[in-house]
């Protein structure tokens, strides 16, 4: 399984978000283009403490047994919910946001793999370093997928 903290998998990760235009429309789902780019950096505040969204019901219950799925091989489902503090509905400007997203990435590599291992994700619960790095990149790809690169 491919992993943001391994340098090869992030280089390919930034060439496909260069690949992204302002006009880039989704296959599926209702985000526009720079919306998608704020909703993977506002998902990257969570591992890196930059803002934690509360553990829901739901998430307590089923979250530990549902956790395989953010960072085993199965692609991500098209349309699932995501979480309410990073759903961004609001118009964004893509050259910024793009330029944020590849910024966190870079970031990534020169602060390696502790840095995320100490935050919870809101639904799956406590994730190692080695499970956020694996997640992360299912999350950038799933959506980079979602529009065409």
């Amino acid at each position: 399984m491919k992993s943001i903290f391994e340098t090869k998998h992030a280089t390919e990760i930034t060439e496909r978000i260069n690949r992204l235009r302002e006009e880039s429309t989704p296959q599926w789902g209702t985000m526009q283009v720079a919306q998608m780019l704020a909703h993977c950096v506002a998902f990257h505040d969570i591992p890196l403490g930059n803002i934690l969204p509360p553990r829901g019901l739901l998430g307590r219950l089923i979250g530990r047994f549902a956790k395989p799925m953010f960072y085993n091989e199965k692609p991500l489902p098209q349309n699932m919910s995501t979480i309410p503090d990073i759903l961004i509905d609001n118009d964004r400007e893509f050259e910024t946001e793009k330029e944020k997203l590849k910024q966190q990435i870079a970031n990534f590599q020169i602060n390696g793999s502790d840095q995320c291992s100490r935050y919870a994700h809101p639904f799956f619960g406590k994730l190692t370093a080695e499970q956020w790095g694996k997640g992360i990149y299912k999350h950038l790809d799933h959506h980079l997928k979602q529009f065409g690169v």
